[in-house]
C-alpha cells in the first residue's frame, strides 16, 4: 500500500514535470499528457527547472556561435534560437499584453483587445524594440572564451530560471482578470505552497549555477557570488511585483497574456543588470 503511494506521488510528479516543459518550451517530448486543474497546478513548482534548462541550452548554444561567427551574426542567431525554443509563446503574450494595455481604453475593452488574435500597432512596436534591447545586450555578453566566459554564461543560465521563477509567484498572487475560461484560468488553483516549492527549487539550481561559477565570477564581477545571487532574485522581484501590481490595478488582475508579458520584460531587465555587472 505504502509503495503504491509513492508510487502515485512520483507518476503524479513526473506528469506535472512533463506539462512543465510541455507547456513552456518547444523541446520535443513525445509524451501525451491529460491536461487537468491538478497537472498544471503542480506543473508551476518546475518552471523554474524550465526556465534552467532554457538557460544552459542558451548559454551552450552562444559559446558555439561566438566561437564562429562575429558578434552579431552570432547575436541574432542566438536569439532567434531563443525564440524558437518557447515557440514565440511569451513574444506573442507581450504583443497582446501592449495592444491592450496601451490602447488607454476601459478594463473591459483592454481585455478584448488582449483576446483578439490579430496584432495591432502597438504589439508591433513594443516587440521590435524590445528584441532590439535584448540583441544588443545580448551581443555584449562574453561567451565564447576569455576570464569572463564561464560566469556570462552562468549567468545567462540564470536569467530564464528566474523569470519563470516569478510567473509563479504572479499566478499565486494576483487574481486571474478573466471571468471565463483561457490558458491562464488553468492556474487558478495554485496555492502558496506551489510558489514556495518552486522558490526552493529555483535557489537550489541559481545557487548551484552560480557556486559553479563562483571563481570566474569573482574575477569579472566586483561583488561577491553571494551578492550576485541575492541581486539577481531581488530585482525580479522588485521590478516583477510593480509590473504586476500596476497592471492588475488596470485589469482587475493577470491574464495569460500578462504572464508572457511578464516574462519577457523581466529577461529583458535582467540581462540588462547582467551586462552591467560584466562591463
Amino acid at each position: 500500500m505504502r509503495d503504491r503511494a509513492v508510487w502515485a506521488l512520483v507518476q503524479s510528479g513526473l506528469m506535472a514535470l512533463t506539462a512543465s516543459f510541455q507547456f513552456l518550451t518547444r523541446l520535443p517530448i513525445p509524451v501525451r499528457l491529460t491536461y487537468t486543474d491538478q497537472v498544471f497546478r503542480r506543473s508551476v513548482v518546475f518552471y523554474p527547472l524550465v526556465g534552467g534548462v532554457l538557460g544552459l541550452l542558451l548559454a551552450l548554444s552562444g559559446w558555439g556561435l561566438q566561437q564562429w561567427l562575429p558578434v552579431w551574426p552570432a547575436t541574432v542567431l542566438l536569439l532567434a534560437f531563443w525564440v524558437a525554443l518557447t515557440g514565440g509563446l511569451h513574444l506573442d503574450g507581450l504583443m497582446d499584453a501592449a495592444d491592450g494595455l496601451l490602447s488607454h481604453r476601459p478594463r473591459e475593452q483592454m481585455l478584448e483587445i488582449m483576446k483578439d488574435s490579430r496584432v495591432g500597432a502597438m504589439g508591433v512596436i513594443v516587440c521590435v524594440l524590445h528584441v532590439l534591447i535584448k540583441a544588443a545586450l545580448l551581443s555584449a555578453l562574453p561567451l565564447s572564451g576569455g576570464t569572463g566566459a564561464l560566469a556570462a554564461g552562468a549567468l545567462l543560465t540564470v536569467i530564464p530560471l528566474w523569470s519563470r521563477w516569478f510567473l509563479i509567484i504572479a499566478i499565486c498572487r494576483w487574481p486571474y482578470a478573466r471571468a471565463g475560461s483561457g490558458l491562464g484560468a488553468l492556474f487558478r488553483s495554485v496555492r502558496v505552497r506551489h510558489a514556495l516549492a518552486g522558490t526552493v527549487l529555483a535557489l537550489v539550481l541559481g545557487c548551484g549555477a552560480l557556486w559553479l561559477a563562483r571563481a570566474s565570477l569573482e574575477t569579472v564581477v566586483s561583488l561577491p557570488a553571494v551578492a550576485v545571487l541575492a541581486l539577481l532574485p531581488g530585482i525580479t522581484a522588485l521590478f516583477g511585483w510593480a509590473l504586476a501590481a500596476g497592471i492588475h490595478r488596470k485589469l482587475g488582475g493577470l491574464t495569460g497574456d500578462i504572464y508572457g508579458a511578464l516574462n519577457e520584460l523581466l529577461e529583458a531587465v535582467l540581462l540588462l543588470v547582467v551586462v552591467a555587472l560584466l562591463v
